[in-house]
């Protein structure tokens, strides 16, 4: 399979190599047409505004159409442009997610601080509660940079990891979203989790 990360700004060198650590081939996206080379792709984090700009209007309408067909997980920023309805302030998404996020919601760059939230392993494609169906979920060690928060969670979309009573990874789908940077955190859970959705997929397509 090969990963696509939108690699405009933000961390996208992180996800990069933890991609490759899991296995997978992983192309660095930075013009509309490389989208048509990719099976899947993750969105980092950065500045969300900031990702509209240099995407440009015909970028964001070619990566609207990618995320209705391919696998798609954002991570900070990038679970901002996928959800349906951002505020503070109001902003353009992909509408990929049925949930509203609210932008720095946990404070500046200041307050960015090291979490442990729980992961819901026995929800994750591919897993078949396997190890012991993890219903009250696992310990996950989550980073949190500037980091928005989901405040409503709608129709279809389901909750893999929690922090507190905040909901921090959710998929509708094939999209996947977290509000943390599991990029920087030495385990893997997420973006295995992530690639068995891409692999279930491509199965599905008849191409894995």
């Amino acid at each position: 399979m090969t990963i696509g990360v939108l690699a405009l700004q933000g961390d996208f060198d992180a996800h990069r190599r933890r991609l490759e650590e899991l296995g997978a081939q992983v192309v660095l996206v930075r013009k509309p047409d490389q989208l048509d080379q990719i099976d899947a792709l993750i969105i980092p984090g950065g500045e969300s505004g900031t990702f509209l700009k240099l995407l440009g209007e015909a970028g964001f309408e070619k990566l609207k159409q990618f995320v209705k067909m391919k696998p798609t997980f954002g991570t900070c920023a990038g679970a901002i442009l996928l959800a349906a309805e951002v505020e503070n302030p109001k902003q353009t998404g992909l509408g990929a997610l049925n949930i509203r996020i609210r932008r720095n919601a946990y404070g500046r760059q200041i307050d960015s601080s090291i979490r442990e939230g729980k992961f819901f392993a026995d929800r994750c494609v591919g897993d078949n509660g396997a190890q012991g169906a993890e219903q009250h979920g696992s310990p996950l060690e989550m980073v949190f940079i500037r980091a928005p928060r989901i405040v409503d969670v709608g129709k279809n979309v389901e909750i893999l990891a929690t922090e507190g009573n905040d909901p921090v990874v959710v998929r509708q789908g094939k999209t996947m979203a977290a509000t943390f940077h599991p990029e920087l955190s030495e385990d893997t859970r997420v973006h295995r989790a992530f690639l068995d959705l891409v692999h279930n997929d491509l199965v599905e397509k008849g191409a894995g």
